[in-house]
């Protein structure tokens, strides 16, 4: 006898009934399709407002004094040099003021990372006495408003005779910006499981190559985001410059530029190229560590 096997026909549905959408499709609310693009809007024209200034700067570095005497201001372009650039770099100053901006800021970023790292280090690991009194008071140093602090870092340079030179502005930016830095890498130090350094002491690492060896690579997102923040806050400072420096030749970028709009008073587009010219740096040493940076921001977010 021969049996026969009909295939197997699909349950019948509903008339009316909706088919079932295809896996691994989504639908999103309209309300929730309607805020991304507001948020992705709301954006693009922050980003907008926020870049006008710069093209600005941009478009009168490059213009002539001519043409912006002509035109005006804020006319479009008549004209391209890079005349401006020129002069503000060899007959302004800018080349030596950035010389000593980069004599100041590479040396204070390299020595503070190293010796809040040490602290940071010591104050996660081991059990020191008054751990937290330190820890406190190296914020508390931090919350001081620096205007109260200009003639005790004066007179206390001039004691020391250090007054007008490069090495005492190291030294000021090295004593405010350690506390921060020893504050923040603490952290991070802090959020590093025990089990890897007792691992790496009944292997028998030193205290110094769990230092260098551990803990500095695991903490290298707080490296690299501090890295750019201090090198952006040392380069661009002013208030330090002006107060413990004098002599003209001395003095850093920042101040540079404020001699400079005194210099050339109307010809704006010798100031802008200035201000391009002490941008630069900053923005040439964020974009390498602009990886590290979100990285740093996002782990300290998670812990």
């Amino acid at each position: 006898m021969t049996v026969t096997h009909a295939a197997a026909a699909p349950p019948a549905t509903r008339t009316g009934a909706a088919a079932p959408e295809p896996a691994g499709r989504t639908r999103r609310p309209r309300g929730r399709r309607w805020a991304t693009a507001a948020f992705h809007t709301g954006a693009s024209l922050i980003s907008v407002v926020w870049l006008i200034p710069i093209a600005v700067v941009l478009a009168t570095a490059t213009r002539s004094f001519d043409d912006i005497a002509a035109h005006g201001l804020g006319a479009l372009p008549h004209s391209f040099t890079l005349g401006a650039f020129r002069q503000a770099w060899v007959d302004g100053g800018q080349q030596q003021a950035l010389v000593n901006s980069m004599i100041v800021t590479v040396p204070t970023v390299l020595v503070t990372l190293l010796l809040a790292s040490m602290a940071a280090f010591a104050l996660s690991r081991y059990d020191v006495p008054f751990r937290r009194v330190l820890l406190l008071l190296m914020l508390s140093g931090n919350l001081l408003p620096p205007q109260i602090l200009l003639i005790p870092v004066s007179k206390l340079s001039e004691r020391l005779g250090i007054y007008d030179s490069l090495y005492s502005l190291i030294g000021v930016q090295i004593g405010f910006g350690v506390g921060f830095y020893v504050f923040v890498l603490h952290g991070f130090m802090r959020a590093i499981p025990a089990e890897i350094q007792q691992a790496a002491v009944i292997d028998g690492a030193s205290p110094w190559q769990i230092y260098s060896r551990i803990i500095l690579p695991l903490a290298r997102p707080a490296l690299a985001a501090l890295t750019s923040l201090a090198f952006t806050w040392i380069f661009n400072d002013l208030l330090w410059a002006i107060t413990v420096l004098r002599t003209d030749s001395k003095m850093p970028i920042t101040a540079s530029l404020l001699g400079l709009q005194g210099q050339y008073v109307s010809q704006w587009n010798v100031i802008a190229a200035g201000s391009v010219i002490a941008a630069a740096p900053t923005v040439l040493v964020f974009l390498p560590f602009q990886r590290h940076f979100v990285a740093g921001l996002n782990l300290g977010a998670v812990k």
